[in-house]
């Protein structure tokens, strides 16, 4: 058994992460949420995004919480991220809670970035402007556009990912359409949101 997970809610990380001095986005469905303006789910956990290139500061501002790191990823596998261990691809997941009696509370996501550029680490063909790759909610909390939120749903869409398409898709400008559209022809070129993210024909 991994343990069992109560998630902090957005406010909660924000006031974790508040002496952070890197960029962090809430991700998941969570930062569906934060675009939406309104709930739209339960949660079984709450990620947070950073740069690969700063765990380290990451690792820092949580040093007195308990880490471990999925290895391999997606093998149902954890163990201890030691202080001062640099974490290389493919591992990019991290369980955190305050102690190790504790629930698991945020689970950080490392993603790759070259120069000011955020570069998808399911494909390097795929990247954006750091500096496009969140948004911020009315009370200031940092988190993930939902257009590249969405470009992770799309690998394997779920119930809830439907959920979130359809709470999102109507505030999707035609850039961040486009992008969306773009991506996920990538790596999944059928994929049956993209009829949907074609551009309105206006007559």
């Amino acid at each position: 058994m991994l343990g069992r997970w109560v998630p902090d809610r957005p406010e909660d990380v924000a006031a974790v992460f508040a002496k952070a001095d890197f960029p962090w986005w809430i991700a998941g469905g969570y930062a569906i949420e934060l675009a939406a303006g309104r709930e739209l789910r339960p949660h079984g956990d709450l990620d947070v995004l950073v740069l690969r290139r700063d765990q380290a500061l990451v690792r820092d501002l949580l040093a007195d919480w308990d880490l471990h790191v999925a290895d391999p990823p997606g093998q149902g596998e954890l163990r201890p991220w030691r202080p001062g261990e640099v974490l290389q691809p493919p591992l990019h997941d991290i369980w955190c809670r305050r102690t190790p009696v504790a629930p698991w509370s945020i689970q950080l996501m490392l993603d790759e970035a070259e120069g000011t550029q955020w570069v998808s680490r399911r494909d390097a063909a795929i990247r954006l402007p750091i500096d496009r790759l969140g948004r911020t909610s009315e009370t200031g909390i940092p988190y993930l556009a939902p257009e590249v939120q969405l470009f992770y749903k799309a690998k394997a869409t779920r119930e809830k990912d439907e959920t979130d398409f359809e709470a999102v898709l109507p505030l999707l400008d035609a850039p961040a359409r486009a992008w969306l559209a773009g991506a996920i022809k990538v790596i999944a070129p059928g994929h049956p949101w993209l009829r949907r993210l074609q551009p309105v024909s206006r007559t």
